[in-house]
């Protein structure tokens, strides 16, 4: 199989949306197209049926890019799904670059697939992009991680990262600290986000009209709310709205869309807070929609 550049303006990479919003940006600097893929929020953003993913194909295709466990949605893709994707890359010579920065995220019976299970299938093409900021709570420290048996690609990647000169000094020291950490920390964190999770799910299915999926990793869920404008009601909260003078804030999901005017009724939820402002936010959520809609 011969050896890819991996992009040159007006190259498309096909990627699912909702999507992590910098990577919108990130297309832009380099003249990327994305090709989008809608997923949908009554199968908890799980892929579409590979005939979907297929007819996006064109001559200028170069890659799939997915994340998973997902920002902004909390899907975990399954081991039917991963096989789907690796075996779609394989039949049309593309790339898969898989974001696991939330690989240990993961709750209940759900299982994460790594795209590095498939590295010997796919050496040329499996590209796994990491990094420590959230394992770790470290999301000011500059230091990630992009592992690919193709050499080719790795030695370009190099390159730019001599010409980026490096990570911080600090970063790097801190980077070196981690491999210590015990394993019970990384058990830890995941029990308290599940715990988290299990509050913010069951207290938003109170509110009427709301629908949100069960999140499965990471902690964010994308959920659909009973207005017409999310963005106008993220406004309302904090301009208008005050419950014992206190608000909360959501982010309108369109910006997580590839696709303009896709996630218009929809908001994503970062589950970072405590156990207890967890369950204010949602009472406090749930009233002002009931102003907002009743206002």
């Amino acid at each position: 199989m011969a050896l890819f550049s991996v992009t040159n303006p007006g190259d498309e990479v096909i990627v699912f949306e909702p999507l992590y919003a910098n990577y919108n940006s990130y297309a832009a600097i380099n003249l990327v197209q994305f090709v989008p893929i809608e997923t949908m929020i009554s199968n908890g953003f799980h892929l579409p049926k590979r005939n979907e993913i297929v007819k996006k194909i064109t001559k200028k295709t170069k890659a799939i890019l997915i994340c998973t466990p997902n920002n902004p949605t909390g899907t975990v893709y399954t081991k039917e799904e991963m096989d789907m994707l690796v075996g779609i890359v394989k039949e049309y010579g593309l790339f898969l670059l898989s974001d696991e920065v939330y690989r240990e995220f993961v709750y209940d019976e759900v299982k994460h697939v790594s795209l590095l299970s498939y590295m010997q299938e796919i050496p040329e093409q499996a590209i796994v992009l990491d990094s420590l900021s959230k394992r770790y709570s470290l999301c000011g420290a500059r230091v990630g991680m992009l592992v690919s048996l193709n050499a080719q690609l790795m030695h370009g990647a190099l390159r730019i990262a001599q010409g980026r000169l490096s990570s911080g000094l600090i970063d790097q020291i801190m980077a070196a600290k981690l491999t210590k950490v015990p394993d019970s920390y990384i058990a830890g964190v995941q029990k308290e986000y599940k715990k988290r999770r299990d509050v913010l799910y069951e207290g938003l299915k109170t509110i009427p009209g709301l629908i949100i999926p069960k999140p499965e990793g990471a902690f964010y869920t994308i959920i659909e709310l009973p207005v017409d404008d999310a963005e106008d009601f993220a406004t309302y909260l904090l301009t208008t709205f005050r419950d014992n003078n206190e608000t909360v804030m959501a982010a309108p999901a369109t910006g997580f869309y590839a696709t303009s005017g896709k996630g218009k009724n929809e908001i994503r939820i970062a589950y970072v807070l405590n156990v207890e402002s967890l369950k204010r936010s949602i009472e406090i959520l749930k009233k002002a929609l009931q102003s907002y809609t009743h206002g």
